[in-house]
């Protein structure tokens, strides 16, 4: 079992923040703060929008939990910054923080390493024609989803049935970011699966299967709902759920992240091929969140995988360890 307290020094939990999805970060950095003091640590609620990153080292924080979702938290901007400041935080570091968040960077690199994901369109706010976007499921197929490049949690989401939904769809993404991603829709089971560590010590949870009212996972039924079921251990068939551990492995170790993180996947109803959709760097910690219940799952209690996130905190550019004479 792991020790809490003082080999942690002055922790901040980084919370809120100045994205999207702010309400959300505040609710899991909550939960986490919650969880470390209850074992000892000397934790302390820290956000980033109502205080300069100076202050973490003027304060005398040892090292940050990150809990925040979405840009200015989970791009690399705060990972940057905390570099700078030699602050130990947990999760991704800048490079795979600023790839994973970019969904389309994120395919980029899935295909090019030969792994499967959803075919797509990319438009740019502002450089696209009417015509343009109306004839994107002539490409893609209908339905299909569009999205925000940059956000999380659903928002700006939209699954377009017919092409008459197209142009407000897009209009949606585009006032949450400057770059909307239009996918082809994989029609089968959704599912996630959390992965812990870094590298070749990296571990898959178990996988969860989610299955959402009129299979709509969106902002409401994520956070504020009890509608959706979440099944894990999981229902698949034999086999599938260790593919897709392996899968989204793989996936993760591609994009060089470390810590956690918790890749969302669709499997094809008709083949059963399983489609990487995206990776969330800094999952959420909430009541409703998914990496703590595939933990729960696996042995893992909440306090326990707090510490655990907390004793892996890093720095991308750990100061080298001088031999001794």
């Amino acid at each position: 079992m792991l020790q809490a307290g003082v080999q942690f020094g002055k922790v901040a939990v980084l919370m809120g923040g100045k994205s999207a999805e702010r309400e959300v970060s505040l609710m899991s950095g909550q939960g986490v703060l919650t969880a470390l003091r209850a074992r000892a640590v000397d934790a302390h609620a820290f956000d980033p929008a109502e205080q300069s990153m100076d202050e973490l080292k003027r304060q005398g924080f040892a090292r940050c939990f990150i809990a925040l979702h979405g840009r200015y938290g989970e791009d690399g901007t705060v990972q940057g910054a905390l570099e700078l400041l030699g602050i130990p935080y947990t999760g991704a570091g800048v490079m795979a923080s600023s790839m994973a968040i970019d969904k389309v960077m994120t395919k980029r690199v899935w295909l090019a390493e030969g792994l499967p994901t959803p075919r797509y369109a990319l438009l740019h706010r502002g450089h696209y024609t009417r015509n343009e976007v109306r004839t994107i499921p002539d490409e893609l197929g209908l339905p299909l989803i569009v999205k925000p490049v940059r956000e999380g949690s659903s928002l700006g989401v939209t699954k377009v049935m017919g092409y008459s939904q197209m142009q407000d769809a897009v209009a949606a993404a585009a006032e949450l970011d400057a770059d909307i991603l239009c996918e082809q829709f994989i029609a089968g089971d959704e599912v996630t699966c959390p992965v812990l560590g870094e590298g070749v010590s990296a571990r898959a949870l178990p996988v969860i299967h989610i299955v959402a009212p009129e299979g709509n996972y969106d902002f409401q039924n994520k956070y504020y709902t009890d509608d959706t079921e979440y099944r894990v251990p999981c229902d698949l068939p034999p086999g599938e759920e260790a593919a897709i551990q392996a899968l989204v492995l793989k996936a993760y170790r591609v994009l060089g992240c470390r810590g956690w993180g918790r890749l969302d996947v669709m499997i094809d109803a008709a083949t059963r091929l399983p489609y990487l959709l995206e990776i969330n760097t800094s999952p959420g910690m909430t009541s409703h969140s998914l990496v703590p219940m595939a933990a729960k799952a696996a042995g893992i209690d909440y306090e326990t995988l707090c510490l655990q996130l907390l004793a892996g905190a890093s720095l991308d550019y750990a100061p080298a360890v001088e031999p001794r004479a």
